[in-house]
This record gives structure tokens, sequence and C-alpha cells, in this order.
């Protein structure tokens, strides 16, 4: 396959592992929020808290080395050195067990640290850091497969852990709400003890892929040049040289919402005379249950970033100036293809699909969030497919700076726009610093190697012609739905659904019609065409 082509087929493995895992990390908080009852804002205001410290110990803990392995797995490959890429993981192993370990035994041991006066918080890091002795090791293995484009294994453990997990959430979360008739806040603390169950879930998955693989990696080992000699000291630098620049950008976003999460309520005291427990709502409504959403159109940019790096990284390493701009350009095609429609679709639908997941509480407000958060979610995932096209061609420190430019931006814009926006604020100073971030490195790569701004502005034009209609379509579709059945949450699922199908039937033919899909995902497109028995 040519680079367009691993790089759509790559994307569609990764895509549907993020997608189906997005999906499921979001549809558990439906039956979730009937059996927290009243309980539910304050729980998931909770268990939103506990994951976003988490997830920056988790990133910290594997230290950016999935995606630094895959990388420098691709390079070597590249140069025919399986040999070495087989070291590398090897290497990088004994770094994902040391960082898990030590990183567990500080979230658990240090919990009261990072609380924020919030002593609910305790048993919830707890019992997330039992995830971290695991998901590092996971993580790296994921990371050897892509680094050979091998992106199935990645998409389906993917899967299983999500699907693992939200079992674990829901049995444990009936059995102590509903049955036992027991403490949210333990209910919420076995919540987050299901990504330890689901990440060893996928870590056995991982292992099977591996084992019936080996006979094949052996045979790449085999007829490699092994013509290079690499120390094992020299391979722990290259891991942690490129791993450090993947903690800080892989961390962006949760770092911009732990700014959110111990800014927000200061802020908005000094604002008005709010009480902790409405901040702590108002909180769960864009910092959690509008995120959670939205996660699921940014896993679409996480999977191509995913994808993108090695194959960036085999240019690089070729020194082909043209393929470079080549690629950089399909990337952007691609980001615009899947994410413009995408974030509009959810915004029109945002009332009926906010109602779909949380039901009625502060319905008006949330609905408002969800439909501006679908707006910042392409944003969200432009940074993160540019900053990941800057580590492909190794301008790591390069997109570090850039991230800190755009992190000091929203320190600044911060107080104001919440002091003045309320809930809207963290929203808006988030899109605001991650644009400064996006124009810079844009801006950088087109400097260092040209992107053809003429060829994605001809494409541009029709995606975002057609992903307008697909919006209007999918509005009209819940305003006609709304008026003639109501707004239960049952209904709302019906009007989602339908707005979602005619909606999205009205992009994937005009782009099929208009060859457009095949200019950017390739010729397997006419394939799908005809099957559709679209001319």
């Amino acid at each position: 396959m040519n680079a367009q082509e691993q790089m759509v087929a790559g994307s569609a493995w990764m895509t549907a592992g993020s997608i189906f895992s997005r999906i499921l990390g979001a549809v558990y908080i439906i039956p979730w929020s009937i059996w927290f009852g009243s309980f539910f804002l304050q729980g998931n205001a909770l268990y939103g808290k506990g994951y976003n410290i988490y997830s920056f110990f988790l990133i910290a803990a594997i230290a950016g080395v999935p995606s630094a392995i895959a990388k420098q797995v691709a390079h070597y490959n590249a140069l025919n050195e399986y040999g070495i890429s087989v070291r590398l993981y090897q290497r990088g192993l004994v770094i994902a067990v040391g960082t898990g370990v030590a990183i567990a035994a500080l979230m658990y041991f240090g919990a009261g640290l990072f609380t924020g006066g919030d002593d609910n918080l305790i048993p919830v890091l707890h019992s997330l850091a039992w995830a971290i002795l695991i998901i590092p090791t996971m993580s790296l293995t994921r990371g050897y497969f892509q680094g050979f484009q091998q992106m199935a294994p990645s998409a389906i453990s993917q899967f299983v852990e999500q699907l693992a997990r939200v079992a674990y959430m829901l049995i444990t979360a009936f059995l102590i709400m509903k049955v036992l008739k027991g403490d949210w806040v333990t209910a919420v603390a076995q919540s987050t003890l299901a990504a330890a169950v689901g990440a060893l879930c996928g870590l056995l998955i991982l292992g099977v892929y591996y084992w019936r693989r080996r006979g094949h990696f052996q045979a790449l080992v085999r007829h490699s040049n092994n013509a290079l000699v690499v120390p094992a000291n020299q391979l722990y630098r290259e891991i942690v040289a490129q791993a450090v620049p993947f903690i800080v950008l892989g961390a962006g976003i949760t770092i911009f919402q732990l700014i959110d999460q111990y800014t927000f309520a200061p802020i908005m005291h000094l604002a008005g005379n709010y009480s902790d427990t409405y901040l702590n709502d108002l909180f769960a409504l864009f910092g959690v249950n509008a995120n959670k959403i939205i996660m699921i159109t940014i896993s679409l940019a996480s999977a191509l970033a995913i994808t993108v790096v090695p194959l960036l990284s085999e240019a690089y390493t070729r020194g082909n100036k043209r393929e470079i701009s080549g690629q950089l350009t399909n990337a952007f095609l691609m980001f615009e293809f899947v994410m413009i429609p995408s974030a509009l679709g959810m915004s029109a639908v945002a009332r009926p699909l906010n109602i779909v997941f949380y039901g009625h509480a502060q319905e008006a407000l949330g609905a408002s969030i969800l439909a501006f958060s679908s707006y910042l979610s392409i944003i969200l995932g432009l940074y993160t497919v540019v900053s990941a096209l800057m580590q492909g061609i190794s301008q790591n420190r390069r997109a570090v700076k850039y991230f800190l430019v755009g992190t000091v931006v929203k320190f600044v814009v911060q107080w104001p726009l919440v002091y003045v926006f309320g809930a809207f604020g963290p929203l808006m100073a988030t899109g605001v610093g991650f644009l400064v971030t996006c124009y810079l490195i844009i801006h950088s790569l087109n400097v260092q190697f040209g992107i053809y701004y003429v060829t994605i502005a001809k494409q541009s034009n029709g995606i975002l012609l057609s992903a307008i209609v697909t919006f209007v379509i999918a509005r009209l579709v819940v305003w006609g739905g709304e008026a003639l059945l109501g707004d239960g949450r049952m209904t709302s699922f019906v009007i989602t659904a339908v707005a979602a199908v005619l909606g999205g039937g009205f992009y994937v033919y005009t782009m099929l019609h208009s060859r457009l899909a095949d200019t950017i995902m390739g010729p397997r497109m006419a394939g799908l065409r005809r099957r559709l028995h679209i001319r």
C-alpha cells in the first residue's frame, strides 16, 4: 500500500476502535445516571475530577513511551533493522513497568495532596492507582504493533478494555446503589476501579495477538540487515528523548481540564455568592457531561494522529520532503473530512442527545454547553493531529514550546472569561489557547515543508458546504421531531437516531457522488460507491 492507503487503512482500524470505545464510554452513563438518582451530578463531578487527575498521572506513567516506541520502531523498520525494533520494545517494557510502579505508588499514598479539599476524592484516587500499574505495559505493546503498521490489535484491545470496564462499572453501580442501597462515593470508587479491570482484559488481548504473530516478527528479525549496532544505553536515551515531548503534548487537553478543575470554583466564588454544590453541578455539565460526548468525535482525530506518526517518521527517515508535504496535506484533509461534519452534526442534535444521556437535569444549560463544546471539538481535534504531525517529523521541542505558549494564553484569558461567561468561560479559554498553539504549529510546518493550501482549500469548500447542509437537515429533524413526539428520553433517542441517519446519509452520498471521498480517502471509495449504487 502507498502512504495514503496505509493512512486510510490504519485510521479505519483506529477510528473503529476509538469510536466503539468512546460510545461505550458514553452510553454507560444512561443506566448509571438512573441508578445514582439525585446523586448523579455530584457523583459524575467526583468521577470527572478523579479521572482528570488520573489522566495526568497516567500520561506521566506512560511517559509518552508508546508513541515514542511506535515512532522509533517505524524508523528502524524503514532501515530494515527489525532486530533493533525488538530490543526497543524490550527496553521500553523496563521503563513502562518502572514508571507504572512509581507513579501508582505516588498516586495511592499521596492521594490527599491532590484532592483540592474534597476528601471524597481519596478513595477514588486509590482505586484508580491500580490501573496505572497495568496500563503502561498495555499501551507500550500497542505502540509496538503500531510501529509495524498493525492497527487491528490496538483497536480490538481498546474495545475489549472499554467493554470490560463498562460492564464492571454498571454491575457494581447497580449492586451498591439499587440492591445494597449503599453510599454514592463508594459506588463512584468502584466505577473508577473498573479502569484496572478493563486494562487487564486489554493487555490479555494484546498478549494473544503477540503470541499468534511471534513467528512473523521472528522472520523479520532473521531477514534484517543487522548492519547497525545500537547499545542498550543509546536505546534508553532514544526512548526518553522521544517520550518526554509526548508526555507534555499528549497531556495537553488533560492539562487544560485540570486548569478548569482547580480555577473554576475560586473564580466563580469571586463572581457571585454560589454554593459549592451548585458549582460542582456546573463543573459536571461542562467538564464531564459535555466532554464525555465530544470525546467521541475527538477520538476520530486521535485515531488519525496515531496512524500519521509512524508514516511521517518513515518519510522523514528517508528524507523525502515532497512525501512529507503530501502526507501533511492528506492528514489535514482527512481531519476535515471526518471532524467538521461530526462536530456540526453533534451540535445540531445537542438537545435530544443531552436528554438521552443525562435526562432533564439542567436540561437547557446542559444542551447549550454541549452544542458549544461540539464546535470546540474541532479545535481540540486539530490540536491532537497537528501535535502528532510535529512529533512525526521530530520537531518535538518546537511543538512543546508552542503548546506552552497556548497554555499561557489559556491562563491569561481564563479569569475574565469565567468571571463574565460562567460555565462557558473555561470552554472559551480552552478554545483560544489551543487555537494559538495550532496556528503556531501549522505555520511552522508550512515554512519547513510546504502545505498544499490550494489543494486543501478546494476540497474544504465541498466538505464545508456538505457539512452545513448536514447540520440543517439534522436541525430540521430535531425541530420537527420534538414538535410531534415531545422530549422524553426514548423519543429523544429516536429523534437523534433519525437525524443522524438522514444528515449523515446526505453527507456520505454527496462525498461519494462528487468523488471527493476518492480524492481524500483513496480509490477504495469507488468500491463503496458501487455497492451503494451511487453514480
